[in-house]
């Protein structure tokens, strides 16, 4: 299999890790959606990150559909979402937050960074402000209530997404969500990024290697 796209994406990254974690194989090929696109284009004229080219040469995106088949190839040896209704139902509930949390940071991003000056909509803006505070907020009660489990064997997909995303949130806008305000998010996400399969995939614009690659 091939994972195409950047790892300074939540959504390739959030990828890259948990293939790991599942203990499936693959290759990255860090290619833009914007500098490169026209290479992307060539593997998937949708130019859509994360791509996966699944290993008889279909092309699958977007990151939770990418990770649905990534789970059926893993099952039934390893799963990252619990299989009891009340597990599940909670972890399905902090990556809904998780995936807002990142959506919401990449419309600040597109919006500060890619549109002109003169064309941004402040009231706009403000409105996903409040709702990526309002998934943080949700995320860090979530956490005091029920911490996650962070460790290779015991970390869920709830976890990996929650930590990308605040990985994620922090290195594009640390002053609009202050570090300070979620202790347990950031001492979460410190030591998920400390796990083998995180480091492996760092944010940015570097390639995953396996461990064993040269």
């Amino acid at each position: 299999m091939q994972l195409i796209g950047m790892l300074d994406s939540p959504y390739v990254r959030r990828v890259a890790i948990s293939l790991q974690l599942l203990g499936l194989r693959f290759e990255h090929q860090s290619l833009s959606v914007f500098s490169t696109f026209a290479q992307f284009q060539q593997i998937n004229p949708v130019v859509k990150a994360p791509s996966l080219v699944c290993d008889d040469g279909v092309v699958l995106m977007d990151s939770t559909l990418i990770l649905d088949y990534a789970e059926a190839l893993a099952a039934p040896r390893k799963s990252l979402v619990p299989t009891s209704l009340p597990e599940r139902q909670q972890a399905l509930r902090l990556l809904g937050l998780a995936l807002a949390a990142c959506e919401k940071s990449v419309q600040i991003v597109y919006e500060s960074k890619l549109r002109p000056a003169e064309k941004q909509h402040q009231p706009w803006v403000e409105r996903v402000t409040g709702q990526l505070l309002a998934a943080y907020g949700a995320l860090e009660a979530e956490l005091q209530r029920r911490p996650l489990a962070v460790t290779s064997d015991t970390i869920n997909q709830a976890g990996v997404s929650a930590a990308v995303a605040w990985q994620f949130t922090q290195m594009m806008h640390p002053d609009i969500v202050k570090a300070a305000d979620y202790p347990l998010l950031r001492a979460f996400s410190s030591q998920a990024e400390l796990l083998p399969a995180f480091s492996a995939a760092p944010h940015g614009d570097s390639t995953y290697r396996h461990h064993d690659q040269a």
